[in-house]
């Protein structure tokens, strides 16, 4: 029996089932960090004083600057990965281990993040039955600032569910960047979402935690990524294909998108957060 399409009231109920006087919703926080000890703790402190959080995860992709152990010192969740997987990888271990339904996804490199940002993201996704939450950086320093005014859908802080995350990892290419996954199934599909800005907050940029050349280059790979993303589309069969290649045989397992499981090997990327 093949999975239900989530549209109309049936859908939204089950995408905010836990969301009831009577069984208040629960949020896991999920934190992919990737050489982030000097960051971190600021984020963990912002997520520790928000009252809407039932649990905090860290995923530790591989680092090797003893981010894991300065995120124990807060109390929180933490699960080592045994090598830089990337940031799609990341996340996927932390809402398996996660033991609610409703996953708040955060940066660990997060500059002004405070509590009532988090309680505001969460807020928009209960009060509203959305299918997904995007935080927007406003008035942080202004590259950030231009450039998620000029793509919002690339932040990525978001408010989701199980059941959103298990359908994008079967129907999207997550080596392009899980926000350009989220973002193109919701536009296929008509999700309802909101963006929820977050004042004062900002990000570290690439070419400073990696150095000018570095950074550099791995910005422009990202972008590479999400404009290679932009050609890529669903054949009729659900089969992802680069244009022109519609219509090819699906490899073994890959049928209607049936049994396969697009566990580790598929969800590994370049590495690096």
């Amino acid at each position: 029996m093949g999975s239900p399409t989530l549209t109309g009231g049936w859908a939204r109920d089950i995408m905010h089932r836990q969301n009831a006087s009577e069984n208040p919703m629960k949020v896991s926080a999920i934190v992919p960090a990737y050489n982030e000890a000097e960051r971190i703790g600021a984020v963990l402190e912002a997520l520790l004083g928000s009252k809407k959080l039932d649990e905090i995860i860290v995923v530790d992709d591989g680092s090797t600057d003893g981010t894991a152990e300065v995120a124990k010192r807060y109390g929180v969740k933490v699960l080592s990965l045994p090598e830089n997987m990337g940031k799609a990888a990341a996340l996927d271990a932390g809402v398996k281990l996660a033991r609610n339904d409703v996953f708040l996804f955060i940066d660990a490199d997060l500059v002004g993040l405070r509590p009532e940002h988090v309680d505001r993201l969460i807020e928009a996704y209960e009060r509203k039955s959305l299918y997904m939450v995007i935080g927007v950086f406003r008035e942080g320093r202004l590259n950030t600032d231009l450039a998620q005014t000029i793509a919002p859908y690339l932040s990525g802080q978001r408010v989701l569910n199980r059941d959103i995350w298990e359908r994008v990892r079967r129907k999207e290419r997550l080596e392009f960047g899980v926000e350009m996954a989220l973002t193109k199934l919701a536009l296929k599909e008509g999700w309802e979402e909101e963006f929820v800005t977050l004042d004062g907050v900002t990000h570290v940029m690439k070419e400073e935690k990696r150095g000018l050349a570095q950074g550099l280059i791995d910005r422009l790979k990202m972008y590479g990524d999400i404009i290679k993303s932009v050609f890529i589309r669903v054949d009729e069969r659900g089969k992802e294909a680069p244009e022109g290649e519609a219509g090819t045989e699906p490899e073994a397992g890959e049928e209607g998108g049936g049994d396969r499981d697009q566990g580790e090997l598929e969800l590994k990327g370049s590495g690096r957060g």
